[in-house]
């Protein structure tokens, strides 16, 4: 069995290098072969570990959260855009307007439709909420540009600051559905000063001042040994990743947010240098390779038993979260936007859900007493898999036709600000 276990990890290695190359403009992304390639061998092959999350929670909560704060750290520092309030406003309506849309559709149909109490409800809502920055590659920023004019089109722009910004800003409704389980003396003040605004802010300062240090470590040092900007090593994105999440952690803050800043911030001491790109080909490498971990184990979850007992009701929640809530609260968020309406209806329908949401539900029900955590796997998993499915045959179509007008277009476009 280990044998085959190293065959078949260097076998997925070297697919995982391929397929993105070789699937290219096709209706079909690597998460889609890999989800298939799961479902079908814990199907086929005997002895192969068990992938069920409920029961391997701990497992599932640090592995989704390792691949997280690696893609966080991989879109921040991807976007050529310096952040401004004008310039990012896109992204602001985003998760001002469409992400609380969002959650409290998405926790009135886990009331109403499934049944669900109060703290499972806001559960759902919270879990579903995020968009996801480790499996929209697609019709994400690709790389950083080393020229500093280079600016980013607004569709992936949109889609890669809501999916850096969004995964943390769902922790604090994540505490709140927590927090009603138990309904503790004062929970609703603690909820409001500690987990709203003490942890978004240590996340926010000190992503800024790690950002910051690092910046000046890569960039400016006098020593030029210290430099590290001059020597080229990529493996430094990762150190840079787990210091700040360690660090935000460490003084109660919400890490994912942190990472993301921390990212923004580097970026920013430096714009064009060409360290930037060499930073973020080790992460994409880094976060490809868990991707394929996690997908090939949720597929064999899918296909081991982690949908069974679906009833049409949540089905039916599941369809509805990708094929209307996202797409409605994103067209709501986007209502006088700068975006063109091409651009916005590609924004709003690609709210991609997947490994976020998947390390959100693991980390609630290690910390809250939920009842039926089944039913709210299955939902999820429903709604991730069906992201998979429904984004990856359309993102990379819907991308090649956004651009080849853009192209057209070009001329008479005035740009973004």
């Amino acid at each position: 069995m280990a044998a085959l276990i190293y065959a078949a990890a260097g076998a997925a290695m070297l697919a995982a290098a391929l397929l993105p190359r070789l699937l290219g403009k096709a209706p079909i992304s690597m998460p889609m072969v890999f989800l298939a390639v799961g479902a079908v061998a814990f199907t086929v092959i005997d002895g192969l570990p068990d992938p069920d999350p409920i029961r391997y929670s701990a497992a599932t909560q640090h592995l989704t959260e390792l691949c997280v704060i690696i893609s966080l750290m991989g879109a921040g520092l991807a976007l050529n855009r310096a952040v401004g309030w004008k310039r990012w406003s896109t992204t602001w309506r985003l998760l001002a307007i469409t992400m609380p849309l969002s959650m409290l559709a998405v926790g009135l149909l886990g009331w109403a439709v499934l049944g669900l109490g109060a703290a499972a409800a806001v559960l759902l809502g919270a879990v579903l909420a995020p968009t996801d920055p480790v499996l929209a590659t697609e019709v994400q920023v690709a790389e950083p540009a080393d020229d500093k004019d280079d600016d980013d089109d607004e569709t992936r722009f949109a889609l890669t600051s809501e999916a850096g910004l969004n995964d943390g800003l769902a922790f604090p409704f994540t505490y709140l559905a927590v927090a009603l389980t138990t309904l503790a003396p004062n929970w609703l003040l603690k909820w409001a000063a500690v987990d709203v605004l003490w942890r978004l802010a240590v996340g926010v300062l000190l992503g800024l001042a790690i950002g910051w240090l690092l910046g000046r470590l890569f960039f400016t040092a006098r020593s030029t040994k210290m430099r590290l900007a001059e020597h080229a090593e990529g493996f430094v994105a990762l150190a840079a990743t787990f210091l700040t999440y360690g660090a935000t952690e460490l003084a109660e803050g919400y890490g994912f947010v942190a990472v993301f800043v921390c990212a923004c911030t580097v970026r920013a001491a430096e714009r064009s240098h060409g360290y930037h790109r060499v930073l973020h080909q080790y992460i994409e490498q880094t976060e490809r390779m868990l991707t394929v971990v996690i997908i090939f184990l949720l597929g064999g979850a899918a296909a081991t038993g982690l949908l069974a007992g679906a009833t049409w009701q949540e089905i039916l929640v599941a369809a509805a979260v990708l094929l209307v809530v996202r797409p409605l609260a994103g067209l709501a968020g986007l209502v006088g936007a700068r975006t063109g309406p091409r651009e916005g209806l590609v924004v709003a329908f690609f709210g991609v859900r997947g490994v976020g949401s998947v390390f959100y539900l693991a980390y609630a029900l290690s910390a809250g007493p939920f009842p039926h955590p089944e039913a709210l796997w299955r939902i999820v998993g429903m709604v991730v898999i069906g992201s998979i499915v429904l984004h990856g045959i359309t993102a990379s179509p819907s991308m090649h036709v956004l651009d080849r007008i853009r192209a057209r277009e070009r001329p008479h476009d005035s740009g973004y600000l």
